[in-house]
């Protein structure tokens, strides 16, 4: 029996797009010659072309899953945006939502697609998109994932800007809880609270604020100078930290109080937008 070794499963997955595990089993009903392999594979229905490298997906979807005390949050992409209004597609990105969110034990992209799909009986997710690829024609793959095992909520945007954020919290308020996830889609900010900002950011800008008060008027005692100097840096929290930023519905209140005021408490928050990573994806595959 012809030993198969990891490079030769690379270098297939690297031609066809499609799961080590299919790649290797390929392989291995070829003796390990490649171009057999992919005979195999494309008489088997599993991929009917040979990937190109120049084939980005720019395009996708954020979809969102929460329920029963969990919640996830995974990026489907494709290649074109019409692609991504198709009913087929967008099934499909909630599925993968659904499953990864009521299963603990996927860690990966390829670990998700071999799981059974709730919309189709008897199939895998990766079967679903192994059939979309093959009648469609276009470049299909996960991107970043992320799942919470707690009180969740969310929000997806997928209109002229894709992206979708995940809450984590305590409370039973879910319409707050959405309202804040739209807000963080909206205001965009960078960390939860001014707690989490970088201290040495922080003491930069309060070193830029503390200047620009002396010369404004340098014959103020430091005491006075210190206490316009704290009350500047609200603002800037208020730019950086979800919980100081104003709340875009009710400007007059932060988005702490707003939280406070309805029972929330907010633990963390995950804010995606389609094609703002630059990392590689975790699962990349045309089949």
């Amino acid at each position: 029996m012809t030993a198969i070794t990891a490079g030769a499963v690379k270098a297939l997955r690297e031609k066809t797009g499609l799961p080590m595990m299919e790649c290797k089993k390929a392989l291995t009903e070829s003796s390990g010659d490649e171009e057999k392999a992919i005979l195999w594979l494309r008489e088997n229905g599993k991929v009917k072309g040979i990937k190109r490298g120049d084939r980005a997906t720019e395009f996708g979807r954020v979809s969102i899953f929460t329920e029963g005390g969990k919640g996830a949050m995974v990026e489907f992409k494709c290649e074109s945006a019409p692609v991504t209004k198709l009913d087929e597609f967008i099934a499909l990105a909630d599925d993968l939502a659904r499953v990864y969110a009521n299963d603990p034990s996927i860690t990966t992209a390829e670990e998700l697609l071999a799981k059974p799909s709730t919309i189709k009986e008897g199939q895998t997710l990766g079967d679903l998109k192994d059939d979309m690829f093959n009648r469609i024609r276009e470049v299909f793959n996960i991107g970043r994932m992320i799942r919470i095992e707690g009180s969740a909520g969310g929000y997806s945007h997928n209109s002229s800007t894709v992206s979708g954020v995940l809450v984590e919290y305590d409370g039973d308020n879910e319409d707050a809880v959405r309202d804040i996830a739209m807000h963080v889609a909206a205001m965009n900010p960078s960390v939860l609270s001014k707690d989490d900002l970088d201290p040495a950011v922080v003491e930069k800008e309060r070193a830029i604020l503390k200047a620009a008060a002396m010369n404004e008027d340098s014959s103020k005692p430091e005491n006075i100078i210190d206490k316009m100097v704290e009350g500047r840096l609200r603002s800037f929290y208020a730019q950086e930290a979800l919980l100081e930023q104003p709340f875009v519905k009710e400007p007059k209140q932060t988005v702490g109080q707003y939280a406070k005021d309805n029972g929330v408490t907010v633990k963390a928050f995950t804010h995606w937008v389609i094609g703002d990573d630059a990392a590689p994806s975790e699962e990349s595959a045309e089949g």
